[in-house]
């Protein structure tokens, strides 16, 4: 972990349930979404391993290792089951 930045984070569908908001402004030591993830789950029990969540940055589908940057947008996504 590095230097604390601030991101916007958003949760959809059962994380939003869980989590009790669509959108918080979360601080930071994470460098990557997977990390911020882990520390948000660590932080507010969020139920979901990091290996079953999916992020968005700024509007865009990303790996966990993708690095941030102070001011991002982060989602977070559970899976999804369709049919």
């Amino acid at each position: 972990m590095s230097a604390t930045a601030t991101y916007t984070v958003q949760y959809f569908a059962a994380l939003r349930e869980r989590r009790g908001l669509r959108e918080e402004s979360v601080a930071s030591g994470a460098t990557t979404a997977g990390e911020l993830y882990a520390e948000l789950q660590a932080r507010h029990a969020l139920v979901l391993e990091p290996a079953q969540v999916q992020a968005a940055v700024n509007g865009r589908m990303v790996p966990a290792a993708h690095r941030l940057a102070p001011g991002d947008v982060v989602l977070f996504l559970p899976p999804v089951a369709g049919g």
